[in-house]
């Protein structure tokens, strides 16, 4: 892992064109969506940021397969309609490689640990299953940080409702996309886009490094 506190490895095949984002120090920043298929044969759309110094821009395509490595990044966007900041997750690769075709089973594995900045919720769904929603804060270079929604179910979720503020934590899972729909004041109702972890795994870490770890 190139940075062992936030770590992303994802395989699918692209969805969209590569569209300029942004720039900094003359470096130019790309976009795409990788469509990545799991188990139960529903996909993510997921958004990538890559570097034009890492890839030849007219390689990347629709249609292409890849292997994506690198990490979680946030960012606040502001939203006109809505006059606030809204918080903004992409993949920002590392590294890409292309795949000749399709693989049988497409990876899609988070590893990140940080730091609980809001308590978590818990809660029950309607069907009585359980949940927990938390944002975990994972450190990076020139003092900055990443803001990353993460979500746990069944017995990781109840172990999730009793962590902290400030809980040093690791935690396992997947990248994922979810619909929603939000109503406007005016009754319009827009589809949305989130975009969480889904935690397979969660432990606390302490000094002694002893608090075992919740799986599901």
């Amino acid at each position: 892992m190139e940075n062992s506190y936030n770590f992303v490895e994802v395989g699918g095949h692209i969805l969209t064109d590569l569209v300029f984002s942004h720039e900094i120090y003359g470096e130019g920043f790309y976009r795409f969506d990788v469509e990545v298929e799991r188990l139960s044969g529903a996909a993510d759309a997921l958004p990538v940021t890559v570097s034009e110094r890492i890839i030849d821009k007219s390689t990347l395509k629709p249609g292409q397969h890849v292997l994506i490595r690198g990490q979680i990044r946030s960012y606040n966007n502001y939203v006109e309609a809505d006059r606030k900041n809204k918080l903004v997750l992409t993949i920002f690769a590392r590294d890409i490689e292309f795949q000749p075709q399709a693989a049988d089973v497409n990876p899609n594995d988070v590893f990140l640990n940080g730091y609980l900045c809001k308590p978590p919720i818990y809660r029950t769904t309607p069907f009585g299953r359980e949940i927990a929603d938390l944002l975990v804060a994972v450190n990076r270079s020139y003092n900055k940080s990443d803001y990353i929604p993460c979500i746990a179910w069944g017995r990781n979720a109840r172990y999730a409702g009793r962590l902290a503020v400030g809980d040093n934590i690791r935690l396992w899972g997947r990248m994922q996309s979810r619909q929603y729909q939000k109503r406007k004041d005016d009754g319009e109702v827009l589809e949305k886009t989130a975009y969480e972890v889904s935690t397979a795994k969660i432990e606390v870490v302490t000094a002694e490094d002893e608090v075992p770890a919740a799986d599901e």
